[in-house]
């Protein structure tokens, strides 16, 4: 059951990195106010993804998160608020302490955790060092 909500959160935080790589997105490659709102919608899919994941694995009884040492307790709404928010704090590389992953939850989190730290280097290369030169006249 959980690979049919697996499978599509999945495939959507692909296709939203591979957005990065496209030319359609960034047509005129500086940094502009629309350019910067495409990459904070970048990074929100893929921090909601995430935290989908671990949301599905701990409603089908994995334990992924452990928070305080205990092991994830409380409402459907408690525990997707805590996928998030771990979510967050992994993509981000804050790691307040608060919660850790355990498990599948640490290959998860180290895979979230490359994908935060190498976002912004791909962004900067994609928006700076391919811009056009200026016309020499």
């Amino acid at each position: 059951m959980i690979y049919y909500f697996l499978i599509p959160v999945i495939f959507c935080m692909i296709l939203s990195l591979k957005s990065l790589f496209s030319p359609l997105h960034m047509i005129d490659r500086h940094l502009t106010l629309r350019n910067f709102l495409w990459l904070a919608l970048l990074y929100s899919t893929v921090t909601i993804g995430f935290g989908m994941i671990y949301l599905l694995l701990e409603l089908e009884n994995y334990t992924v998160l452990l928070e305080m040492g205990q092991h994830l307790q409380g409402t459907y709404f408690y525990k997707l608020q805590t996928a998030i928010y771990f979510s967050s704090i992994t993509f981000f590389s804050v790691g307040y302490g608060d919660l850790s992953p355990v498990g599948i939850g640490r290959m998860i989190a180290a895979v979230q955790a490359f994908i935060g730290y190498t976002l912004p280097a791909a962004f900067v290369v994609r928006s700076v060092f391919y811009m056009e030169p200026p016309d020499k006249r």
